[in-house]
């Protein structure tokens, strides 16, 4: 019998045992390569990260430090216009020493052609100048379809004249003329957007003359007043001290910027005011009501003559006046009916009591009641028309001197026919 097959076995076993072997040594080599990769790949991303780290930091230091800069900068500028006394300043608003690092200088002509903005400093205005009465002329043409002739506004389009008793009310009425603080920014918003739909088509000189106007609507200037480049910044706007700085960055901010507490709000919430209420957005038509009594006065039904003797000056006066009211009202020879009844011999005769014109009902209970335009109610309605008739569709304000109302009464009473 063979002993081969009991020797070769041996062997085989042992060939088979010092194969494992060295495959588990170099399996083992092999994962200690892996895993010291693995390290140095954990030991790079660690590194990256502090170095994201660090650059994240020093972007908030330098967003802090231009917040800081853009906050100094803008206290400069206003230190500069309050010490700019009457002079017109003509040299740029202060810019950031610093760039962002993005985009290219701006050209000349690029800068120019956004450069249109009116600051109350005067800056940024262009020559020219425009009267009253030029004014006039171009509101009716431009304006009046949305503001009316006398900047009464029309439907809910806004009103730009009166309101300067009504700020502190509930509902107040805010004005170019009760609320705005700076002339040049109607100037500006003039110039650069409207007539509405077919903006920055008035000149320099046209807007300076429907600034003019608006003026003279709210009774700021006379008549012959007229708006130029140069005598702009010395007009003072009725409302100019009824805003204060915006310093909420310095007391409001750092208090935002906390952590909200989100609890017990709601005994602090009040709502004072409703959308629906409000009322805000014109209507897409507009039309004239046929019940509507734009008029300055109301005219009576009876043929009784009051002719009171006055001050030939004080008629003239009263004449002029009369401009207001001459839209919507006709007086004299000839004189019809138009958004209002005419005014002949008007002083002394039933409130609301001429036939063939359709009065409120305001008006009409006047009517039904006799009470007469004499002087004491022919005053207190130009004062103040909504006061007076309460529940009249009438838009105009009323006069704010007495001597207009003096001077229209005596205007009234001359044409008595």
């Amino acid at each position: 019998m063979s002993k081969s097959p009991n020797l070769f076995l041996p062997a085989l076993g042992g060939a088979a045992l010092i194969l494992g072997a060295g495959y588990g040594i170099a399996t083992n080599q092999w994962a200690d390569s892996k895993v010291t990769a693995m390290e140095s790949t954990v030991a790079a991303a660690k590194a990256e990260a502090e170095k994201v780290a660090e650059m994240a930091s020093a972007e908030v230091a330098r967003a802090t430090e231009l917040e800081a800069r853009a906050l100094e900068i803008q206290n400069e500028a206003k230190r500069q216009l309050a010490s700019a006394g009457g002079a017109l300043i003509r040299e740029p608003a202060p810019v950031a020493a610093e760039g962002y690092g993005l985009g290219r200088t701006a050209l000349p002509e690029e800068i120019a052609a956004w450069d249109v903005d009116v600051l109350p400093d005067g800056r940024g205005l262009p020559e020219g100048r425009g009267d009253v009465f030029t004014g006039e002329e171009v509101f009716a043409e431009i304006c009046a379809s949305c503001h009316g002739d006398f900047a009464e506004g029309v439907d809910n389009w806004p009103v730009l004249a009166g309101g300067f008793d009504t700020l502190d009310d509930k509902d107040p009425v805010k004005t170019v003329g009760s609320y705005w603080p700076y002339l040049s920014t109607v100037w500006d918003y003039v110039h650069r957007s409207m007539p509405f739909g077919n903006a920055q088509t008035v000149t320099a000189d046209e807007t300076y003359a429907i600034v003019a106007y608006i003026l003279y609507s709210n009774d700021m200037v006379d008549e012959d007043f007229e708006l130029s480049h140069e005598n702009f910044r010395e007009f003072t706007m009725y409302n100019a001290d009824g805003f204060i700085v915006d310093d909420r960055a310095e007391t409001e901010y750092p208090i935002w910027r906390t952590e909200p507490c989100m609890e017990n709000c709601k005994d602090g919430v009040e709502i004072t005011m409703r959308a629906s209420v409000l009322d805000v957005t014109p209507e897409e038509e507009t039309g004239m009501a046929e019940e509507e009594d734009h008029a300055a006065t109301e005219v009576a039904s009876t043929d009784t003559t009051v002719v009171a003797a006055a001050d030939p000056a004080l008629i003239e006066a009263g004449e002029k006046a009369f401009k207001k009211c001459q839209a919507c009202h006709q007086i004299g020879e000839g004189a019809a009916n138009k958004t209002g009844p005419h005014l002949n011999g008007i002083m002394g005769r039933t409130i609301g009591g001429m036939d063939g014109f359709s009065y409120s009902n305001v008006f009409k209970a006047a009517a039904e009641e006799g009470q007469v335009w004499d002087e004491e109610a022919m005053t207190a309605f130009l004062t103040k028309p909504r006061d007076y008739m309460e529940g009249t569709k009438m838009a105009f304000a009323g006069f704010k001197k007495p001597e207009d109302i003096d001077a229209i009464i005596a205007y009234l009473k001359s044409e008595g026919r």
